[in-house]
């Protein structure tokens, strides 16, 4: 289980090799997601709150990334934060999030990105619930759910 001490090693010594990797030019990315979600995912933009599809669904699934169809998020993760972002307490893997610090905006924070194809994701903060204490506010947008069938269990 990752914890606040893991995820600062990360932003500071390195992040894990994902399994693979998916590299595409900005054109390339254009074409292939909507307007808001290129927005978000390639030019590190955010969701207004509450605004998200994902925010209050809470089915079973997998929850991957937009760009890359990268799995991130498992639902059995998710919980309800009240921030209006879809919040999760660990990735579905360790090596599937990258990390990095970020002082935008006057604030120090760790920006969360799918490590195969650094979408942006949102970030990740040390007030989420036990036994991690971790909070992975990430944008609707920049994932999909790819929902479980009664064949996945």
């Amino acid at each position: 289980m990752l914890t606040w001490k893991d995820v600062i090693n990360f932003s500071v010594k390195g992040n894990p090799t994902p399994d693979r990797r998916v590299e595409k030019t900005n054109d390339e990315w254009y074409k292939l997601l909507t307007p808001e979600q290129f927005r978000i995912t390639r030019q590190k933009g955010t969701e207004r709150p509450h605004s998200g599809a994902l925010c209050s669904i809470h089915d079973a699934g997998k929850y991957n990334c937009i760009c890359c169809d990268a799995p991130l998020f498992d639902s059995t993760i998710k919980f309800s934060s009240g921030t209006g972002w879809p919040s999760f307490t660990q990735p579905i893997k360790e090596n599937a999030i990258k990390y990095e610090r970020d002082t935008a905006f006057g604030m120090v924070r760790v920006e969360v990105m799918c490590n195969t194809c650094d979408a942006h994701l949102g970030h990740v903060f040390p007030d989420g619930p036990e036994p991690s204490g971790l909070r992975y506010c990430i944008n609707s947008e920049s994932m999909q759910l790819e929902k479980e069938t009664a064949n996945d269990k």
